[in-house]
């Protein structure tokens, strides 16, 4: 293992920490690439090096194995998730159509707008066996965003189960916007997800 005074030394302007992190950086990226495929997940650890442009070794630096890389990429993605719809929910008015329309809108333009992202966190875990329970772990957290914005007039029990449900209608919205089975265009999913939510 390679001393602090050795991970700090500098080569070319940046540290060996700094390396390492823009390495693992550049194979999660090929994995939101390779996992978020419009023709599927093709993702091995050889074709992650080649896409990244990286040895087999640099790949071991950072990941014991391909399903570690898998589960990473998926959570990459997923943090950008959390994070984009807190920050809309957070710089929106206090108002429900708005801050709907904010969530949504922060939702479409990392996972339909990018839809990479949007198949590695809805249609992913559905074919790849890494992540056969991750889908379902994240729920959880998107519906528990949903269940702070409902009426607080209502219990705890039906603000739950409304929560979930929404999650649950949002997510195969999504799935089949973006597996194209659902075929409207993207102002139309917009404007539905916001009515789902406001009617909520």
């Amino acid at each position: 293992m390679l001393s602090q005074r050795a991970a700090d030394r500098t080569w070319g302007g940046t540290t060996l920490t700094d390396r390492k992190a823009a390495r693992r950086l550049r194979l999660l990226e090929a994995g939101v690439d390779l996992l978020g495929a419009p023709e599927g997940p093709a993702l091995s650890v050889r074709a992650v090096c080649r896409h990244a442009k990286l040895t087999e070794r640099y790949f071991y630096e950072s990941f014991p194995d391909r399903d570690e890389l898998v589960l990473a990429v998926y959570e990459h993605v997923a943090a950008a998730a959390r994070q984009a719809l807190v920050d809309a929910v957070r710089s929106s008015p206090p108002d429900p159509p708005a801050l709907a329309r904010a969530a949504v809108t922060a939702f479409v333009e990392l996972m339909v707008d990018d839809p990479r992202r949007g198949r590695v966190l809805l249609l992913a875990p559905l074919t790849d066996p890494a992540l056969s329970s991750r889908g379902m772990a994240l729920l959880p957290a998107f519906a528990a965003l949903i269940r702070e914005q409902l009426p607080e007039d209502e219990s705890e029990t039906d603000r739950e189960m409304t929560a979930i449900g929404l999650v649950g209608a949002l997510t195969h919205l999504f799935s089949a916007y973006l597996d194209g089975t659902l075929t409207v265009d993207r102002d139309q999913l917009v404007d539905h997800c916001v009515r789902l939510l406001t009617r909520a």
